[in-house]
């Protein structure tokens, strides 16, 4: 019969181990496993270590099966062998938010991120730390910056080629790219080529893998930066998109924060959320939008923009609010004069919330008024006016004026 542990104790075992084995482990770590009587293991690391006549559970399920399976022992004796420092992108860290950190006990070895950087001379507090292991490695693209340094997490030696195509059709296929395998263990090695040579030539790399980067833009490479405001062209739209220097003035009164969620009502092609998610890390949207043209425009846009995990509704508010997570703040690019949608979005921002609105039209615009009248907060009127071709010269073409009403939802408001 398995041993029982009260409720708040220890009971969960967590050991960062690196791919030499029990080798990497401390002699408080080791004790730890020693006295384990479960491990649960990827096989990889299970064929690297004699576990004796303990249980062992190889770790061939994803995520959720492993917090279901280790939930369903909660309060017997449990050890996971996780590689590197569990709660830096690790299981540590995703059962953290399952479990009160007293039933946990972490005992980290050097992450990857560490390992690399010592083999590459790379200063950590210098370098973006990402993870694509288990994530669209469309998320790298929003990393992607001249003289930026990356390391990254992968999932198979596959998603160095992926990256690599990003890369490249990015413009920046001339950056480094150095791929270490199995850092830590009897087979590490280390494999530098350019972006665009592993892109054309897709060669073989292990499984097992760390991806450095040095980000190198070509002459000519578009700068897309994670200050609000990128050109219009960098998105795929039918028009239906909040311009550049508004959208920048928007963003600025949204205020992204890390890990804050927005929700973007009347998305358009998504660029409010698109923007929003790149200015903060962590940062979420949600993006509801009618039109299902736009909604596949909206998709494309977060995946070359590098926000892959834009959560994107199909239809219209208020009804489409209903059951979404309570936002931090609330864009509202179109709709503003329809039955509802201010009042739900209003009811649903949380207290010290952001709320931005913009109008274009007469109507829109006395709506805002209305709502400032009543709610208080900040109007501003902006008009933007271009320079173009006129002939072989320049004229100066306006923009429609747009009227932007922001204001912060009070406690109790």
């Amino acid at each position: 019969m398995a041993e029982s542990i009260a409720h708040g104790s220890a009971w969960l075992t967590i050991l960062g181990i690196g791919d030499n084995g029990l080798d990497s482990l401390t002699p408080p770590a080791r004790a730890l496993f020693e006295a384990s009587r479960t491990v649960i293991a990827p096989e990889r690391v299970l064929a690297r270590i004699d576990c004796g006549d303990r249980e062992v559970v190889p770790w061939t399920f994803g995520i959720k099966e492993t917090i279901a399976f280790v939930m369903a022992r909660r309060g017997t004796p449990v050890t996971i062998l996780a590689t590197g420092d569990p709660m830096f992108f690790g299981v540590g860290a995703t059962l953290m938010r399952s479990l009160d950190k007293r039933e946990m006990r972490v005992i980290p070895s050097p992450s990857a991120f560490s390992l690399a950087a010592s083999r590459l001379g790379w200063a950590l507090q210098d370098v973006a730390m990402i993870s694509l292991h288990g994530r669209s490695v469309h998320g790298l693209a929003s990393h992607v910056q001249p003289g930026a340094r990356i390391l990254a997490l992968t999932s198979t030696g596959r998603t160095v080629i992926e990256a690599a195509q990003i890369l490249s059709a990015r413009g920046y296929g001339r950056s480094e790219m150095q791929v270490l395998e199995h850092i830590g263990g009897p087979d590490e090695r280390i494999k530098a080529m350019r972006a665009d040579r592993i892109a054309a030539d897709k060669p073989v790399f292990a499984d097992f893998n760390t991806l450095a980067i040095a980000c190198e833009p070509e002459p000519g490479a578009v700068l897309l930066p994670a200050v609000p405001g990128l050109p219009d062209e960098a998105f795929e739209h039918d028009g239906q998109l909040t311009k550049r220097e508004v959208r920048a003035v928007t963003l600025a009164r949204l205020g992204p924060v890390p890990g804050g969620l927005l929700w973007d009502v009347g998305a358009g092609c998504g660029s409010i959320g698109i923007e929003w998610m790149r200015a903060a890390r962590g940062a979420r949207a949600v993006a509801i939008e009618a039109s299902e043209t736009r909604r596949t425009m909206m998709a494309h846009n977060a995946i070359v923009l590098g926000t892959p995990g834009l959560d994107i509704i199909a239809g219209s508010a208020p009804a489409a609010l209903a059951g979404l997570d309570q936002p931090d703040a609330v864009f509202i690019g179109g709709g503003i004069s329809n039955d509802g949608v201010f009042e739900a979005a209003w009811e649903a921002l949380k207290p010290g919330g952001r709320m931005v609105a913009n109008a274009v039209t007469v109507e829109g615009e006395a709506r805002l008024f209305a709502l400032q009248a009543v709610h208080g907060g900040e109007l501003v009127r902006l008009q933007v006016t271009r320079a173009e071709p006129v002939g072989r010269y320049l004229g100066w073409k306006p923009l429609m004026p747009v009227t932007i009403w922001s204001a912060i939802r009070e406690q109790g408001a």
